[in-house]
């Protein structure tokens, strides 16, 4: 194993005093216990929005931590959900009256972790369970797990509730960007956590992993190494059966790499999957490409798909600052 490493154990808050160091207009981090906030803070009556999970995802959470999208973020070790005292302590730092959406990924430490926080947490709140990533069942037994598509939701929940949006409103439309949104990713090698100094798992020279979470974990199955067309035919069509895309609906395509994959073929798949969409009559309306949900150090990337209506359109559309995402500012 070759990392940037000191000391395994220091790891986690030497990046985040330097995350927080390399942006420090935009927010800064509570240290005991760890989570990122706001620099500025929201004016009264906004709803405040939260979310976490283990580190290694990066960006993903706390690089969407500003203007139009979260209030604050709370992070794990690596592959590690946070502990109910970095919610708690998160939402009370950021509740502004109008109460608190925590916005989770469906792993069960993470769901079990904000459960008990929301219980603890003395306002109004509610949550969005974020299970987007349809490699597996609707009737399996731990549900579907929260993939690259928790940043559309964020994104969408974001700019609702810096215009006003009321807490019910939040979480239907949090709720609602989940059911238009499917996700399926692919993996050309493991990543290796730090802790553990060896990759995960192993692949052949002429395997790949289809169907892979962003734990490091492997996916449904291993299969040949196919082509970068017949791959994107392959992760579409389980899109396909998810959602049902009818021609003439307008789509945001989210192509989303994994860490260790380089632009250059993360838009070429973006250009595969979007002939592949548009041959069936889709709208592409908007779009996405870059590392933004990520295991580690994994080679491979994920298709995200999400229906578009003309409000999420807007909602997409709106101003956002932050570390990961910035436009109309």
């Amino acid at each position: 194993m070759k990392k940037f490493i000191n000391d395994l154990d220091s790891l986690l808050e030497d990046s985040l005093k330097g995350f927080a160091k390399a942006h420090a207009d935009i927010v800064e981090l509570n240290l005991q216990p760890h989570f990122i906030k706001r620099l500025q803070p929201t004016k009264p009556g906004k709803v405040a929005l939260i979310s976490g999970g283990g580190s290694g995802h990066e960006p993903l959470h706390s690089g969407f931590v500003g203007l139009g999208m979260l209030d604050a973020a709370c992070p794990g070790q690596i592959f590690t959900s946070p502990t109910p005292d970095q919610m708690l302590a998160a939402a009370q730092a950021v509740d502004q009256g109008a109460g608190v959406l925590f916005i989770v990924k469906n792993y069960a430490g993470d769901v079990m972790n904000f459960e008990i926080a929301a219980e603890m947490f003395e306002a109004p709140n509610a949550t969005v369970l974020v299970d987007d990533d349809v490699s597996l069942p609707k009737t399996h037994s731990i549900g579907r797990r929260g993939v690259a598509g928790t940043l559309i939701v964020e994104k969408m929940v974001g700019a609702a509730a810096e215009t006003g949006a009321d807490l019910a409103a939040c979480k239907a439309l949090g709720d609602r960007v989940n059911e238009a949104t499917a996700s399926i990713g692919v993996a050309l090698t493991s990543c290796t956590v730090p802790a553990l100094g060896k990759p995960t798992f192993e692949l052949g020279e002429n395997e790949m992993e289809m169907g892979v979470g962003i734990h490091g974990e492997r996916g449904r199955e291993t299969v040949p190494l196919k082509s970068a067309s017949e791959i994107v035919e392959q992760l579409a069509h389980a899109i396909d059966e998810e959602l049902n895309p009818q021609p003439g609906q307008s789509m945001l395509l989210h192509v989303n790499g994994f860490g260790g994959t380089p632009l250059i073929e993360l838009h070429l798949l973006y250009q595969l999957a979007a002939q592949h969409w548009e041959k069936r009559g889709l709208k592409i309306a908007r779009s996405l490409v870059g590392n933004f949900t990520t295991s580690l150090d994994m080679a491979g990337a994920s298709l995200t798909l999400t229906r578009l209506d003309e409000e999420l359109v807007r909602l997409w559309d709106a101003p956002v600052h932050t570390a990961a995402l910035r436009w109309g500012c």
